[in-house]
């Protein structure tokens, strides 16, 4: 039987109407003509069926109830309590307790393997990026564990020295921007600015990292081709863009170093193979790759000479000779050397800040996304400002998170956090002892390992494209390209900085534009009110009303616009009508604000709101307001608005304001009439 049907009780000489979801019924006595319309929020709502039965009309649900106590337990001590907070701001807390024998095997491996390429990395940074003494490079690697410098602002302020600037004096610039720079990431974190990272939108994000990922590729392709000399005749420096080096590339390449160029091919074979041999092979499942590639790369570079032969190695790192170097320096604070620019330190901080936070903070959610853990963005702040602001103190330079370590990190398999720390044990065992083994490294297998490393983080590429194009978000597509274009044509700070601004833009954009929804009454019903474009109903105006739903708070930032949706909602009756189209609706009456979705307002919005209602008042349309929310009636009051509306005017649902409209246009003027 299909809806709307009858149902005749006849023990009470009654008929009820029920429609098609039960939402509404109408009762009609048959000993008279008397008939009522049910609220449909206050009828139980039952599975349609055309005869009586009492198992159609269960009297409690068989779901339980779940109760959950959100208030702190009374019988916490104040130090289980300090315990309890710890353990989300120091997250070793919450899983040392837990740490398993079993773990610490693949654990070790993992941070070796990490070590192995951190260690050599951090000393190409410390040199050929921000030009200070390579020790400095372990320092940091030592200090924050997870190393990626950002080290041209160093750099510059170097070239603009009057007169050179000696390594002393450029390793105190470099812990002094890593000073600056923790200082102003720990306060991000403190102040709870790591809804910041929200502003990136995932096209936004595929751009960027698409982009990084680009820019490492090509700088390591210099290197794997041995064509870093030929590089810097050329005029190449850390501030050239990717496109200058692709043309540098392109004009160059048959110049490569046979040596480096084979080597490299070598080491990148190793580790695209080595990978599949631990599939299939249970026994090398536990061998570390990256590990392995760095120790050979050594023994094949000291017993084969190949060092003569052109192939680049770190050479002497710290005091070389000796057996035995300080680990760490003794900490004090870095002090400006003379001739170097406080003002250009601290901007160059603030700007390390910035894409230091976008890039960690991209990367961890990254990776926490696709391994289904939780990153707070507050959290990561406060860790690496602590980290930074140690740095500076031990003599080390800027150091954040990135992509390429992340997905090194990644790749060795760690089981815990305690990989990173005993990655950072490595570093000062390898520090003190055994810097002279560092002399024959070669640098082309630093580069095959980031260059592998990296197309592995650009192997996801081609899996968001495909969704992006399937649901045809064509803006998501200009925004994933003008960033990754800008990134390669300029550089990497202002690929940063256009991302971000390019996320502002279209976040102040859509929160400046509130949610309203126009309701109409469903079909065949008579106080069922639904969304006008509802997808599962059959909707339609009513005359001379419109029915407003505010579907978020208001504030100053999204209530500018309210005053101009709504006008177009009036002589249109859908903000899909251009409004250079003529009126297709007039003399509207009344209008009724649902203010369900409004939780709460804040001053500059309810000032608005009263000047929205006398606009209506003039124009002799009642106003009808529903569903005030408890946390936003209180400034409505105190702003006037019941006293301009009416208390006889405020309904707690959208039914009651539609019959009393009926009421008025039936029987009676309406109360307060403006007319």
């Amino acid at each position: 039987m299909n809806p709307p049907f009858f149902i005749k009780d006849e023990a009470h000489h009654s008929v009820f109407i029920v429609d098609d979801d039960c939402s509404t019924l109408s009762h009609q006595t048959t000993s008279s003509n008397e008939s009522t319309y049910l609220n449909p929020n206050k009828v139980n709502r039952y599975r349609s069926t055309s005869y009586y039965d009492e198992d159609a009309f269960p009297s409690s649900s068989n779901i339980p109830s779940d109760k959950i106590d959100t208030n702190e337990s009374t019988h916490a001590t104040r130090w289980s309590m300090v315990y309890t907070r710890s353990k989300y701001y120091l997250p070793i807390l919450q899983w040392i307790p837990h740490y398993q024998r079993k773990d610490f095997y693949q654990d070790v491996l993992s941070g070796l393997s990490l070590s192995a390429l951190f260690i050599p990395q951090a000393l190409s940074y410390a040199t050929a990026l921000c030009r200070v003494p390579a020790i400095h490079g372990l320092y940091t690697v030592t200090i924050t564990t997870f190393v990626y410098a950002f080290g041209s602002g160093i750099a510059h302020q170097q070239a603009a020295a009057k007169y050179p600037m000696d390594p002393v004096a450029a390793a105190s610039i470099a812990s002094l921007t890593a000073l600056f720079t923790g200082l102003f990431t720990l306060a991000l974190g403190l102040l709870r600015f790591g809804f910041l990272d929200s502003l990136m939108s995932r096209a936004l994000l595929r751009g960027f990292i698409t982009a990084v990922g680009m820019v490492v590729l090509v700088q390591q392709s210099i290197l794997l081709l041995g064509l870093g000399d030929f590089a810097a005749e050329a005029g190449l420096t850390p501030d050239s863009t990717t496109i200058q080096r692709l043309l540098f590339l392109a004009s160059h390449i048959h110049q490569y170093d046979f040596t480096t160029s084979v080597f490299s091919v070598t080491v990148l074979s190793v580790l695209i193979i080595m990978p599949m041999i631990k599939n299939k092979v249970g026994c090398f499942k536990r061998v570390p790759e990256v590990l392995v590639v760095v120790v050979v790369s050594i023994l094949v570079c000291k017993f084969g000479r190949l060092d003569q032969k052109g192939l680049e190695v770190l050479g002497s790192v710290g005091d070389s000779d000796s057996n035995f170097n300080l680990p760490l320096p003794f900490p004090s604070l870095p002090q400006l050397p003379h001739g170097a620019d406080i003002k250009a330190i601290i901007v160059n901080a603030a700007i390390i800040t910035i894409i230091g936070f976008v890039e960690s903070i991209a990367a961890a959610k990254t990776f926490a996304r696709k391994h289904n853990y939780f990153v707070s963005a507050n959290r990561e702040l406060v860790a690496l400002g602590i980290g930074n602001i140690f740095g500076g103190v031990f003599k080390a330079f800027p150091s954040f998170g990135s992509f390429p370590r992340s997905k090194v990190h990644e790749s060795v398999k760690p089981k815990t956090q305690m990989s990173g720390l005993l990655s950072g044990v490595t570093c000062l065992v390898v520090t003190a002892f055994l810097l002279p083994r560092l002399f024959y490294l070669p640098t082309a297998t630093l580069s095959s390992i980031i260059f592998m490393a990296v197309l592995a983080l650009l192997r996801e590429l081609p899996h968001d494209l495909k969704f992006i194009f399937k649901v045809r978000a064509w803006k998501d597509v200009a925004l994933m390209a003008t960033t990754f274009f800008t990134t390669m044509f300029f550089s990497l700070e202002i690929g940063t900085a256009v991302a971000v601004m390019f996320s502002l833009i279209i976040t102040v954009k859509q929160s400046s534009y509130p949610r309203i929804t126009i309701l109409g009454r469903v079909q065949e019903t008579s106080y069922e009110f639904k969304p006008i474009h509802d997808p599962k109903e059959k909707v339609e105006h009513l005359k001379d009303i419109l029915i407003v739903r505010v579907e978020e708070p208001l504030s100053f930032a999204n209530t500018g616009q309210l005053k101009d949706r709504l006008r177009r909602l009036e002589q249109f009756g859908d903000m899909a009508v251009h409004p250079s189209e003529e009126p297709r609706r007039s003399n509207l009456e009344y209008i009724v604000l649902d203010l369900g979705g409004m939780e709460f307002i804040d001053a500059s919005a309810v000032q608005i709101l009263y000047e929205i209602i006398e606009s209506y008042h003039e124009q002799g349309v009642h106003v009808l307001l529903v569903n005030g929310q408890p946390r936003a009636m209180p400034l409505i009051n105190r702003a006037g608005i019941v006293e301009l509306v009416g208390d006889d005017l405020f309904f707690n649902d959208v039914t009651d304001a539609i019959q009393s409209i009926e009421h008025d246009l039936i029987y009676t003027s309406f109360p307060n009439n403006i007319r």
